[in-house]
């Protein structure tokens, strides 16, 4: 099984909770959805897209997206999701998040 958590920022938040918090409800049963076949091994929505980011497509309303990395072979951290629309940005910011959390991962935060 693998463990799933979410990015945490420096001001103690988590930009993935806030995105899902505002999701209506079938939206936001789709993308646990997700993350349960996540925690389960199932990686086959998922695709690489640089940076050791990966994006979790899910095939409703306007086309989620989940952005996580990988730490090790048994922990993906969960870094933010979003829509097709705002799918480069979405990216680019998912990079951010996880070149900071690998930052304060080396100094052993």
């Amino acid at each position: 099984m693998i463990e799933v958590k979410e990015y945490v920022n420096e001001l103690g938040k988590s930009p993935y909770a806030m995105w899902h918090d505002r999701l209506n409800a079938r939206a936001a049963a789709k993308v646990s959805m997700a993350l349960y076949r996540l925690e389960h091994g199932n990686f086959s929505n998922a695709k690489g897209i640089g940076g050791g980011i990966f994006e979790y497509k899910i095939d409703f309303g306007p086309g989620y997206r989940i952005y996580f990395g990988k730490n090790g072979e048994r922990i993906v951290i969960i870094l933010s999701g979003g829509t097709k629309k705002r799918q480069q940005q979405d990216i680019n910011t998912a990079k951010v998040y996880w070149q900071e959390y690998k930052a304060r991962k080396r100094k052993g935060e």
